[in-house]
């Protein structure tokens, strides 16, 4: 699709909107506001991805290489049904094509780097007067592309947050951390993109993923290569409709076959709750106690149904004393381990678990609050993170919003801002061209400047006129996460 079709309808005609003399737009990409919990920074992440893929490469396939009265012709085709014949020229649209490239700047933060609420992340402005009218024109897209990159990326890095700290309390392989938060959200993603992009975001600050096209994404956008890093990785899993087929009857030799036959070594999750998870933990997993010992790998068993942290921790209140003591103690009983220098219980090698659903940043820090206190290591769980923490998110989470502060009209400068009376604060915007500096290890914003200040900050150019200028890579991404 024509990229120039990737907007808001309202923004067609804001050209001829703008006061006579416009040369110059600048706007900026920012943080206002957060909504979750004890987060009030924002990792930056996804402009690269942007640019790469809608202002150059759509660009280039759409655009600029169709021909010029094709491309006129489809985009008068669809304005004239949408607004009304006749309502808008479509001279600024030859031109553009005649020009041959996208005419802007991006200037940004690294990406990987944690931005505080009303910090800009990046700006962004044309640089031939008469272009003027692309800077806004492309809010849509960029809004809807970047928001959840970051949202994604920054709830990531709290989950990899708590599970550090509890693994630094409890546990002897606090390294285990970036395989213990695991990406399960693809399928209940809103589309293919949206769970690339948070599945991403999620590698940032792990390894571990079920979504096999965030690792392309990170090659092709981020200059990654799984043959000289880990981008991602998993490992050999059932899912229910395996146990299913396999009988209830059957179920003792579907473990079995697994475990010795098909996966004779390395790790194997297991899906165990299809029916009866209690009855799995003490009766079948016990029979095969010998076979699980002298594999040279992980069993790993996997419910997915009930409260998490009474499912792993166990529940006081439950019915059977398999239920009061919960996955970890029961698989505890069973195999034993070690106790750490630590003082905490360390299951045996050969054995784990992983919990793969309803997991939130609360419930992972009350499931590892809860090990903690029955004596247990953090690290001998893994959790499965899906598509409620990174699909039920909004641009509101954050209070993403990009935003014109400055521009030029006859040749003299405007430093222009918004600030509604019936608003909270959260709408009110930054003024003029923008400065972000780097002071005690803080990004902040210094408003109002002048050009000349606007080029010595921490925004650096990215971005210009059709051309990456500045490229990052995911290690240096995940090293500045």
């Amino acid at each position: 699709m024509n990229a120039l079709f990737l907007t808001d309808g309202y923004k067609l005609d804001h050209r001829r909107q703008y006061p006579t003399g416009t040369s110059l737009v600048y706007s900026n990409w920012t943080p206002r506001k957060s909504r979750l919990e004890d987060l009030d920074e924002v990792v930056f992440f996804g402009l690269q991805y942007f640019l790469k893929k809608y202002i150059i490469e759509d660009f280039d396939t759409h655009f600029f290489a169709q021909p010029k009265d094709k491309v006129v012709a489809k985009y008068a085709r669809r304005i004239n049904n949408y607004l009304g014949a006749h309502s808008i020229s479509f001279d600024h649209i030859e031109a553009l094509h005649d020009l041959g490239y996208i005419p802007m700047v991006f200037k940004a933060l690294p990406e990987g780097a944690s931005v505080p609420l009303r910090v800009p992340m990046f700006t962004m402005y044309n640089t031939l007067p008469e272009f003027f009218w692309l800077t806004n024109y492309f809010e849509t897209v960029l809004s809807t592309v970047i928001w959840l990159p970051c949202t994604a990326a920054t709830i990531a890095r709290k989950y990899r947050e708590i599970l550090n700290d509890y693994a630094d309390k409890t546990s002897s392989i606090p390294e285990f951390v970036q395989w213990q938060g695991h990406d399960f959200s693809m399928r209940g993603m809103a589309g293919i993109e949206a769970g690339t992009l948070a599945s991403a975001g999620h590698l940032l600050s792990f390894t571990g993923t079920d979504t096999l096209p965030a690792i392309d994404f990170l090659e092709e956008y981020y200059n990654a290569d799984s043959d000289k890093e880990l981008i991602a990785g998993s490992v050999a899993a059932t899912e229910h409709s395996v146990m299913c087929m396999g009988t209830t009857s059957g179920e003792f030799d579907t473990y079995k076959r697994l475990i010795t036959e098909i996966y004779p070594s390395g790790i194997v999750s297991i899906v165990s709750d299809t029916w009866d998870l209690w009855k799995v933990l003490t009766e079948i997993i016990p029979a095969l106690k010998n076979e699980i010992l002298a594999r040279d790998g992980k069993v790993v068993i996997r419910p997915d149904s009930g409260d998490p942290a009474d499912i792993l921790c166990g529940n006081p209140n439950g019915k059977s004393e398999a239920e009061r003591k919960g996955v970890v103690e029961l698989l505890w009983d069973i195999f034993g381990g070690t106790l750490n220098s630590k003082g905490y219980k360390e299951l045996v090698p050969q054995i784990g678990a992983i919990y793969g659903d309803s997991i939130t940043l609360k419930r992972a820090e009350d499931i590892c609050r809860r090990l903690m206190e029955k004596g247990f290591a953090s690290t001998n769980i893994v959790l499965g993170i899906g598509s409620y923490t990174y699909q039920y998110n909004t641009r509101d989470t954050f209070g993403f919003a990009m935003k014109a502060t400055y521009g030029e009209v006859n040749g003299e400068g405007r430093a222009i801002f918004k600030d509604p009376i019936t608003d909270d604060g959260t709408k009110k915007s930054a003024k003029g061209l923008m400065k972000v500096v780097l002071k005690d290890g803080t990004y902040e914003l210094i408003d109002q400047v002048t050009w000349e200040e606007e080029n010595q900050g921490e925004l650096k150019e990215v971005f210009r006129d059709g051309k990456m200028t500045m490229e990052t890579n995911l290690a240096d991404v995940r090293a500045r996460i």
